[in-house]
């Protein structure tokens, strides 16, 4: 089988030596394509392709069309709205992600995130503390649980809203957290709060008005989920409205550059999406997409299949 590693944004060096040594070991093909510039590119590399690796490049309809061989495409990552899963299945292909492989990565950088924020961006002047501080908790999977976990090494109180939590709150004791039955319930009852949901139509542009104006007027919001769950109108109108309310992402808004010049140190986004780039997040990923691959070809092993 020919499986082709096709990344805008490339994995690393030892990451890719591992996927390599997965695939080959049973006898398979690995195709790199790396750092391409144009959807040319892909498509020409996808037409005699088995299995695609990707990360946040895009798998739409043109490159589903073009892969004729095509059998599985596994997102080296959590999310995978990047993937155009009806054409998928229409046309009989898996897609699977990589739950919990970008997990440790992501919910550090909510700390960096944080820490920024409450120190002013490090300028010198007289920050807060978050010992004693309420985190909520949109969302929590993978991400969610560690984050929990790092929040109460800080001595922060945690709360957590996700529709299976509000089924079985008792989950939620499990992991320290106190489970609430609904978002209302969570931004009434946090200081900060904290985005890891997926970006369906039940969350696109949930994150707004509204949900923020429970906060308190010194409210926290971190996002490093995805830019498409948060309104951004709302947010500057509620940001214009409370000088002291702070936002951080690590996916850049479409007003960013109207956020940084009235915002200030009270807004942060990354200069691109980082979330996972560390160098044990990107050998994770990378090595458990070859894997699954080669579990899908030899046993027909569809645990992380994310279409149906």
């Amino acid at each position: 089988m020919k499986i082709l590693v096709a990344t805008e944004k490339p994995f690393a060096k030892d990451a890719i030596k591992g996927m390599k040594g997965i695939i080959e070991n049973k006898e398979h093909e690995m195709v790199l394509l790396e750092k391409y510039s144009n959807k040319k590119e892909l498509l020409g590399a996808a037409k005699s392709a088995n299995a695609i690796i990707i990360r946040s490049d895009i798998v739409d309809k043109e490159v589903l069309d073009a892969a004729k061989e095509l059998k599985i495409v596994v997102r080296a990552g959590a999310g995978y709205d990047n993937v155009d899963l009806d054409t998928a299945t229409a046309k009989g292909v898996v897609v699977m992600n990589t739950p919990g492989q970008n997990s440790n990565a992501v919910a550090e950088l909510v700390f960096g995130f944080l820490l920024h924020l409450t120190r002013n961006g490090f300028d010198g002047t007289s920050g807060t503390e978050l010992k004693g501080k309420k985190l909520g908790l949109h969302a929590f999977g993978h991400i969610g649980k560690i984050v929990a976990h790092i929040a109460q090494g800080f001595g922060m109180e945690v709360y957590a809203y996700s529709p299976s939590l509000s089924r079985n709150p008792e989950r939620g004791k499990e992991h320290g957290v106190i489970a609430v039955k609904n978002p209302e319930e969570l931004y009434d009852k946090s200081e900060i709060v904290s985005l890891h949901m997926p970006a369906i139509d039940a969350t696109k542009q949930s994150i707004n008005y509204e949900l923020m104006s429970r906060l308190p007027e010194n409210g926290i919001v971190i996002n490093t989920a995805r830019k498409e769950v948060v309104n951004e109108a709302d947010m500057v109108r509620i940001m214009n409205e409370r000088p002291k309310f702070k936002y951080a992402t690590d996916i850049k808004p479409g007003n960013h550059d109207e956020m940084t010049d009235k915002f200030g140190k009270r807004y942060f986004a990354s200069a691109k999406k980082c979330g996972a780039q560390t160098a044990e997040a990107n050998m994770n990923a990378g090595l458990a997409a070859a894997q699954q691959i080669i579990d899908y070809f030899e046993n027909g092993n569809e645990e992380f299949r994310v279409n149906k």
